[in-house]
């Protein structure tokens, strides 16, 4: 009998020592069991529409976490750096390829917008997404009628030559103007995928293209004179760029473009700083708008995404240019003397757009006589070889008053408003010489030198052109008036 009395004993002293040794972890356990029998309680009176299927409870303990998609709060915003750069954001929405990428939203008018973006290339190659656009005015809460709905069209201005993503220009048009009040709104794109991708689903996604706040809405943009009589819609710099070619090429158009004028140049790499330092005289004298847009590279469109950087410099300045050119930095624009850029483009104002004639310059030939100072000419002074082969098709540039165009391209636009006239008669008014590849190059470009006025070259006919050398002395003197001396020492 004691014996089996002081086993007993010896028991139940073991179970006390098992439940004090683990008394945390029950703890643990009963409080996740209270939480869980809380939960099931609570969703008894939770409506029967909302509902928990056994994937959504894998999601929430699932260890891999998926990308949290971008609210309106944490949209960035173009950002003015102390340096006067423009720094530009990218506001990517969906997966994998993205649905749709914004870059900037501009009024087109009283009642539309122009929303100009990249969205997925497949997608718009083998599907046929679908866009709408809505207005919420700013006291949507107060009347939830007053809203307006808009089906948009889209634009597709790259030509076919993107790459992941391809450019979108999506046109919203309105029944009526919107935001006559200036009580400000928000402008939402529906984005829908139409069974891109997975034939079984529509996506849509809804971004925030456009917020306008109070009292910021100006109507008479529209109707007043433009600020800029000529503006330049630089295509992406990139790459190790030559200062020196820089530096000649914004003299020599800021004083053919005349006081009223503009430049708008998109860094994509290649503005560094012996680039940057040619820049900023000009910046500050209010010439020239630099815009950081290397974020852009992020996203595999044709070539930096030329094709989306010159849409939005469209749309962006639309109503304050009467004239916008896109050419590239190694070409100079050339109007016969005894004219100027306003004559002739006075003579064309019954085009809604005009292309320029090319004047193909050798980046190799220079002069003999320039032997001893070539080092000190400029580039343009003494490049002073046309190539004249005949049979070629050579690549025009252009302008066009942007008020009538709604997409534009590269060498051209083929989104012209409805009795627009394009006209590609120029010659003898304007052309441009064109001097390919010495942009990015940091030596000296002469590297044969020549006693001839014609010569045949790498199988290339060439003559003796000095048009341009002709205003070289011309054009120093105006930058010397305009900056001073502060870029002399500039090196290639």
């Amino acid at each position: 009998m004691g014996k089996e009395r002081s086993g007993g004993e010896k028991q139940k002293r073991m179970v006390v020592g098992v439940v004090c040794n683990f008394a945390a972890e029950l703890k643990l356990l009963l409080t996740a069991l209270l939480l869980l029998c809380t939960l099931v309680t609570l969703l008894q009176f939770v409506p029967s529409r909302f509902t928990i299927s056994a994937s959504d409870l894998r999601f929430c303990i699932s260890p891999i976490a998926a990308s949290p998609s971008p609210s309106l709060s944490d949209t960035q915003s173009d950002d003015l750096l102390s340096s006067g750069i423009l720094r530009r954001a990218f506001h990517p929405y969906g997966a994998a390829a993205y649905n749709f990428i914004t870059m900037g939203t501009y009024r087109g008018g009283p009642n539309s917008f122009a929303i100009v973006g990249l969205a997925s290339k497949p997608l718009h190659l083998y599907s046929r997404p679908a866009y709408q656009c809505q207005w919420l005015p700013s006291n949507s809460k107060q009347n939830n009628t007053n809203i307006t709905s808009s089906l948009a069209y889209k634009i597709l201005p790259d030509w076919g030559y993107g790459r992941v993503y391809t450019v979108v220009v999506v046109n919203c048009t309105f029944s009526h103007p919107v935001n006559l009040d200036n009580s400000g709104g928000t402008l939402l794109l529906h984005a829908s995928t139409s069974g891109g991708g997975d034939s079984k689903f529509n996506l849509t996604d809804t971004i925030p293209a456009l917020t306008e706040p109070p009292g910021t809405f100006n109507l008479s943009l529209f109707t007043s004179i433009p600020k800029y009589d000529y503006l330049y819609c630089g295509s992406s710099l990139y790459g190790t760029l030559s200062p020196q070619r820089v530096r000649e090429w914004i003299v020599y158009h800021v004083r053919l473009f005349g006081e009223r004028s503009h430049f708008v140049i998109h860094d994509a790499g290649g503005v560094h700083e012996e680039v940057l330092e040619v820049l900023k005289p000009w910046m500050e004298l209010g010439y020239v708008s630099l815009q950081d847009i290397r974020e852009q590279e992020r996203f595999d469109g044709y070539y930096h995404n030329q094709f989306l950087v010159v849409n939005d410099c469209l749309h962006r300045y639309k109503f304050m240019a009467k004239w916008i050119f896109f050419f590239d930095v190694d070409e100079y624009i050339f109007v016969p003397p005894k004219t100027t850029l306003g004559s002739v483009l006075d003579s064309l104002s019954d085009y809604s757009q005009i292309t320029i004639e090319q004047m193909p310059m050798s980046n190799k030939l220079c002069h003999s006589v320039d032997a001893a100072k070539r080092h000190r000419r400029w580039g343009f002074e003494k490049l002073v070889y046309r190539d004249v082969k005949r049979g070629i098709r050579r690549d025009r540039k252009y302008a066009i008053q942007p008020r009538n165009v709604y997409a534009t391209g590269v060498h051209m636009s083929q989104n012209l408003g409805a009795g627009a006239k394009t006209t590609h008669k120029t010659e003898g008014r304007i052309k441009y010489f064109h001097y390919h590849g010495t942009i990015a190059q940091r030596r000296e470009p002469c590297r044969n030198l020549v006693n001839s006025t014609d010569i045949n070259f790498e199988s290339n006919p060439f003559v003796l052109d000095t048009t341009l050398r002709d205003l070289a002395g011309s054009v120093k003197k105006f930058e010397l008036k305009m900056i001073g001396s502060r870029l002399y020492n500039t090196r290639q």
